[in-house]
């Protein structure tokens, strides 16, 4: 990373259009760059400032800074946008100063990270649309994009307990910064009190992050944090990795066997590393460490969790998915559930996923998708029921419409119970079309930023409390292995 002197001596960096690369299809995560003012100061190119600043046209200029000051002292920013044009300038004046660098002592690496933060906060800007025609998304949806994508670019490859390379860690907090800065701006008017110098108190009003960012930002660099110590204490571990379905090289030179998973995870995914473990198993210090972790990595997982579920729950219900959700709740839930549900005094919602007999994910996401429009279909029943009546005496209808909306309101909270039993029973379920469909339309970029934040942080917590319970599973089936002998 460059010092903050690079940064000012760079400040007027401007590369050519024709430098500009071709957009890859696939990379639409967007960034932002420094706010500063002179950050974004129109700069000129080589060739246009050599025909400005020629002998002829600078002294004999009235209103030009080199004219009043005698040809001296002409300010940095005007001078030229590169360090090469600076060059040719001083050159042509005859007082170039003794400690300015030559060219090829320019930061090479700066050169190349400015260019990335240009060009990361212009594919940010055109809202994912390389076209330029104005039909990109907006800045929310843009910037939740930016952090999924930079998720699976860094994490996507990350299939094992194991410390992150130290390229792929840099990316990620360096870019991380990029995208979070955004929020600094986004503040809200709160009243303080000033004193002035006689003590007479004032009151006014000052900027500060607005509430939902100031409570949950720190914390999801928190455990951003944690979960990346976590990553980083699997060093020289008792156990390693082979691949799925092979007889690898460290499986047979290192003492031990090579055991397939037999779990439903890894069935489902037969393509991640399989965990492998001494002939003896692991240590009784090395089990406690893995537990610690994974019990670090469950917590980490719970908060993310529910930041994610308030975020979500903040978010408006776009007109979209109410428009497309039919008259009846039993229409949506199919008349078995439907019965399980208005059927009983006392609904037990795990007794009802008993019998469901869930077999894989899709099929619980299904559900999920079923039971949270049903929630909103009974809500707009009751929020119709309860409005109020332009008559101003009650009648048998208002009764059995007020009796109706106790009924929508009860089978409501019945769903709404069934949908948290199945969320609990079902950690990493994917995302519902409610919740798809709200990050698509919201345009609150705050919310945007907190809510893909959180999401990913919780994916990886979930992965590293699933990587941790494969190890301690093989590490059971092979110290069972042994005593059985």
């Amino acid at each position: 990373m460059a010092s903050s002197a690079s940064y000012e001596n760079f400040e007027f960096y401007h590369a050519s259009p024709s430098s500009a690369s071709t957009p890859s299809a696939t990379d639409t995560s967007g960034f932002s760059v420094r706010s500063d003012q002179d950050s974004f100061a129109y700069c000129r190119t080589n060739s246009e400032m050599s025909s400005v600043f020629t002998e002829e046209s600078v002294y004999h200029d009235p209103s030009s800074p080199l004219a009043k000051s005698g040809g001296k002292g002409l300010p940095l920013c005007q001078a030229s946008p590169t360090r090469l044009g600076m060059k040719q300038y001083y050159s042509h004046v005859g007082d170039e100063p003794d400690a300015e660098p030559e060219i090829d002592d320019i930061d090479l690496d700066l050169v190349a990270e400015l260019d990335m933060m240009r060009e990361k906060y212009s594919k940010l800007l055109l809202g994912e649309d390389m076209s330029g025609g104005g039909k990109g998304v907006c800045s929310a949806v843009a910037l939740s994009n930016s952090i999924t994508n930079l998720y699976a670019t860094v994490f996507g490859q990350t299939l094992r307990l194991a410390p992150l390379p130290a390229e792929k860690k840099s990316m990620w907090k360096r870019e991380m910064d990029w995208l979070l800065s955004v929020c600094d701006y986004i503040v809200e008017f709160v009243p303080a009190t000033e004193t002035f110098k006689d003590g007479t108190p004032l009151e006014v009003m000052t900027s500060r992050l607005r509430s939902d960012i100031y409570m949950s930002l720190p914390a999801l660099k928190k455990l951003d944090n944690m979960l990346l110590d976590i990553l980083d204490s699997f060093r020289d571990t008792e156990f390693w990795y082979a691949e799925q379905g092979s007889m690898s090289k460290d499986a047979n030179t290192k003492s031990g066997s090579f055991r397939k998973i037999v779990s439903l995870r890894t069935e489902e995914k037969w393509w991640l590393p399989v965990p492998c473990v001494p002939a003896g198993g692991i240590s009784e210090k090395a089990r406690k460490h893995l537990q610690q972790k994974r019990d670090n990595a469950n917590q980490i997982h719970k908060a993310a969790m529910a930041i994610n579920n308030s975020i979500l729950g903040e978010m408006e219900v776009p007109e979209a998915y109410m428009s497309s959700l039919p008259k009846s709740g039993k229409a949506c839930l199919g008349d078995s559930i439907y019965r399980h549900i208005t059927g009983a005094d006392k609904f037990v919602p795990e007794y009802l996923l008993d019998n469901l007999n869930i077999g894989s994910e899709h099929e619980a996401l299904e559900l999920a998708d079923k039971v949270e429009a049903s929630i909103y279909i009974w809500k707009r029943k009751v929020c119709i029921s309860s409005m109020p009546n332009s008559k101003s005496t009650w009648n048998l209808k208002d009764l059995v419409n007020d009796k109706e909306g106790d009924k929508n309101h009860i089978l409501a909270g019945r769903a709404e119970s069934l949908l948290l039993c199945l969320k609990q029973r079902y950690p990493g379920l994917s995302q519902t079309t409610l919740d798809t469909t709200k990050i698509q339309d919201n345009k609150d970029v705050g919310q945007g930023i907190l809510e893909s934040y959180s999401r990913v942080l919780e994916g990886l917590a979930f992965n590293v409390v699933s990587w941790v319970d494969d190890v301690l599973y093989v590490d059971d089936q092979q110290k069972n292995k042994v005593l059985s002998i």
